[in-house]
């Protein structure tokens, strides 16, 4: 997550509640120092441009050259990149080794360096090729000659063996071939030739068969394995293969063999039958392969030394080229004059940040030499603002949740400001484990305290995610802690932290601790569930009840929290109308049904009363008039409930029918005047549809209408559902309990009993895994997705239209994020 930074600092979190007020403004400026003003400003990094070249293609634009220019350097600047990597060198960070040339030498200087690399590349290619080469020919000169050796030694031993039989003396030319041929007249004898080299080893049994079939037998083929991998010269690979010395005869079988050779992918090579020319060949190829070899390593050193050179000055040259290619695409941004001698520049900025713009401009002016200042105005204009929040470190993750919904409108209640406690908290309500807790702490701190380390490296996109929020998971750990502390729960396991347990056994029939025998011996367990509901046969039906009754207390809350919002935004937008059929009959309809529920529950807490709430709400509309009974929880009760139905009622027409006339009361009031000022889904509706060029627009009754019906269907319908998608607070707490129970009892206990070391290991290190793989990161993720779509679904959607665009500044400070 991009922690977004503006104003300087750290800035309190209420200043997340309203977007920064912003102006549009106009600068004019001078021919002559419009490079320099906007590179003053991207250094400020506080106005945002506006494209007025937008009807014009890129290459239409007036710094396309240079934009170009910048490209083919930043290619240039990929290649060294790649060719240090290539080399196993890493970059320096944060080196500045010599004066920061400017661009057209900067061009220069490397066009020369990647020319000479180039060179350097492609000798070193050549001499690494003809290595290779010689390598294998080399084992071609050894292995052919080894078969040569034997063959003639296997003949002079059948010469002294038959010398005395013998009647003319045998060949010793072609001692491979020694058959029973006897050839008296030489004008009869065959004349052989050879072809040898190197073949794949994989491919050398179909090569060998290949070759027979296509002579018909018609060769002689032998091959010899070479035991150590081979560089193939052409691919550069290090492949196994073998040498081979085919024997043919006849010019039709040797063009079959080339081609065969062609197509297995064989490497031939000249071989002499000569022994003593194979020995000289071997020394000299020996000479050959020595001289390469220091060459190559003398070529490897220089090439190495080059690319340390640029690698010292990379980060320096890369930045400047990516800052000169953001000045141009954003003077490209920029409407020339009619003259031709100054730029008009539209753009937005934070109002705190004109001083701040207007000292850039007059240094601008000053450091390039120019005659005529340039002129900064504000323009007024009906067009809806970008929204900037400042945020600091801790804040901007949460508010990236939010923008990740949708960003504010302009002016809007921003949900960030309650997102940075409401989140955490409702993530703790459902991982609520002070053992588990103590861990995601420790892990966070683990990332904090090493986040100068992380915030200059490249991490994985998992890490990258979980390192952006490690404040939420901060936040979340000490929730997890509060609420675990609430629930008594470490590890499942209950631990009389605050005092002792409030119950005692009556006798000692209740060692076991059941319910049954348990009576109140001391006062109220101070703080959280006492330790004694824990391992009870009550412990289930009361934590359910605890935590569902509470669940919908803090769905309520939160809900009312968006209502109230909704409220806060129609009060700073002047939008009475929404105040008076929005606001009230949301409220009323909300707090009838839901919020009486709540209260409710909170008197049969205080009271220790066994009222039936379920029977209570029912038959609230079924039967208003019906006697309570047992179920009554205060004085008046049903009298109460009678007013808080109809009210309910009442407020759903309120919602529907008053808002679309007084909508068209206040239009023909303005005669037709735009709605632009009312900041509300349907006002918004009529601007954006219907304003003509002179802001104004007709009004679409009957499309208002509709408007207001389906906003009052969704509240309607939406009260009951999202309350009753609180509860999932209650069932992902009351899973994790359990399973965290399981893992307890079922692993670590088991292993415990059978009273062996070895188990007892094996059972632990399950534990251990089941906790961190399950409850600590599936768990997690678990609840931190429930937490999420509690707030955009079930909170946001009370208040927050979320429809407005971010502030995109142009900024130096931003290149090192963004990809070439």
């Amino acid at each position: 997550m991009a922690e977004r930074r503006g104003g300087g600092g750290c800035c309190p979190p209420m200043d997340l509640m309203r977007s920064e007020p912003m102006q549009l403004v106009q600068l004019i400026i001078p021919a002559e120092s419009a490079h320099l003003t906007i590179d003053y400003l991207g250094e400020l990094g506080l106005v945002q441009f506006k494209d007025l070249n937008a009807e014009k293609s890129p290459f239409q634009r007036t710094y396309a050259t240079q934009i170009r220019r910048c490209g083919e350097m930043a290619r240039k600047l990929r290649f060294f990149r790649d060719q240090i990597s290539r080399a196993g060198l890493s970059l320096p960070t944060g080196s500045v080794s010599e004066a920061v040339l400017n661009l057209d030498d900067l061009e220069i200087k490397l066009g020369e360096l990647e020319a000479e690399l180039v060179e350097i590349n492609a000798n070193s290619e050549k001499l690494q090729r003809s290595y290779n080469e010689l390598v294998e020919y080399k084992l071609v000169l050894q292995k052919a000659g080894g078969f040569f050796q034997s063959a003639q030694r296997s003949a002079e031993a059948q010469q002294r063996e038959y010398a005395s039989s013998q009647s003319a003396e045998e060949s010793l030319e072609t001692p491979l071939l020694t058959d029973q041929e006897t050839v008296t007249d030489p004008s009869k004898q065959v004349k052989l030739g050879s072809i040898s080299g190197l073949v794949p080893r994989e491919k050398s049994m179909a090569f060998e068969r290949i070759i027979f079939r296509a002579t018909r037998g018609n060769v002689f083929l032998r091959q010899a394995v070479v035991e150590e991998l081979v560089t193939d010269p052409l691919s550069g690979e290090k492949v196994e293969k073998n040498v081979f010395v085919v024997f043919f005869s006849g010019e039709r079988a040797k063009n079959k063999i080339l081609k065969i050779c062609e197509a297995f992918g064989a490497n031939r090579y000249p071989f002499n039958e000569d022994l003593s020319k194979q020995a000289q060949a071997i020394t000299e190829v020996s000479g050959r392969l020595l001289e390469l070899k220091t060459t190559i390593d003398a070529g490897l050193v220089h090439r190495g030394n080059l690319l340390q050179s640029i690698g010292e000055q990379f980060e320096q040259w890369n930045l400047l080229v990516r800052r000169e290619k953001s000045i141009y695409h954003t003077l490209n941004m920029l409407s020339f004059d009619v003259t031709k001698k100054c730029l008009v520049a539209e753009g937005w900025s934070p109002i705190f940040a004109t001083k701040q713009i207007q000292d850039a401009l007059q240094r601008a002016t000053y450091d390039s030499n120019s005659q005529v200042g340039a002129i900064f105005r504000v323009l007024h204009t009906r067009e809806a603002p970008p929204t900037y929040f400042r945020t600091n470190k801790v804040t901007s993750a949460f508010q990236e949740i939010v923008d990740a919904y949708g960003v504010a409108k302009y002016q809007e209640a921003n949900p960030g400001v309650f997102t940075i406690v409401t989140f955490p908290f409702l993530f703790a309500v459902m991982f609520g484990d002070w053992g588990h807790g103590i861990c995601l702490l420790v892990t966070t701190l683990f990332l904090i305290i090493r986040e100068r380390k992380y915030s200059s490296e490249k991490l994985g996109d998992i890490m990258e995610m979980t390192f952006g929020g490690r404040y939420v998971i901060l936040l979340m750990s000490l929730f997890s802690i509060y609420t675990g502390l609430i629930y008594n729960e470490f590890f499942s396991l209950p631990f009389e932290l605050f005092g002792r347990s409030a119950y005692a056994c009556r006798d000692a029939s209740c060692s076991e601790a059941t319910t049954v025998g348990l009576i109140k011996a001391r006062d109220t367990y101070p703080f959280g569930v006492d330790p004694a509901w824990h391992g009870t046969r009550s412990e289930l039906p009361f934590l359910n009840s605890l935590k569902m009754k509470m669940s919908i207390l803090i769905g309520v809350a939160q809900m009312n929290l968006g209502i109230i919002l909704s409220f806060c935004n129609a009060l700073f937008f002047r939008n009475s109308i929404n105040v008076w059929c929005q606001f009230v009959p949301e409220v009323i309809f909300l707090n009838g049904l839901f919020g009486y529920l709540s209260i409710l529950i909170i008197i049969k807490w205080w009271t220790g009363s066994q009222a039936d709430l379920y029977h209570v709400m029912i038959y609230m509309f079924l039967g208003p008039t019906d006697d309570l009974g047992e179920n009554q929880l205060f004085p008046g009760q049903k009298t109460t409930q009678i007013v808080l139905v109809l009210l309910a009622l009442i407020s759903i027409p309120w919602m529907l029918i008053p808002k679309p006339f007084l909508l068209k009361l206040e239009h023909d009031r303005h005669h037709g005047h735009s709605y632009a000022p009312l900041q509300d889904t349907e006002e918004s509706l009529l601007v954006e549809t219907n304003q003509d060029s002179h802001g104004h627009g007709e009004f679409e009754f009957s499309e208002i209408f509709v408007h207001q019906l389906i906003h009052t269907i969704e509240f309607v319908l939406g009260a009951v559902s999202n309350t009753a998608s609180y509860l999932r607070l209650w069932a992902l707490s009351l899973a994790h309990s359990e399973l965290s129970s399981v893992f307890y009892e079922k692993v670590l206990l088991l292993a415990w009993g059978f009273n062996n070391v070895i188990i007892l290991i094996v059972g632990i290190i399950v534990f251990i895994f089941a906790t961190v793989g399950v409850l600590l990161v599936m768990e997690t993720l678990s609840a931190f997705l429930h937490a999420l779509r509690l707030h955009w679904v079930e909170f946001q959607n009370k208040f927050y239209e979320g429809d407005g665009y971010k502030f995109h500044p142009f900024s130096f400070a931003l290149l090192n994020d963004e990809e070439d």
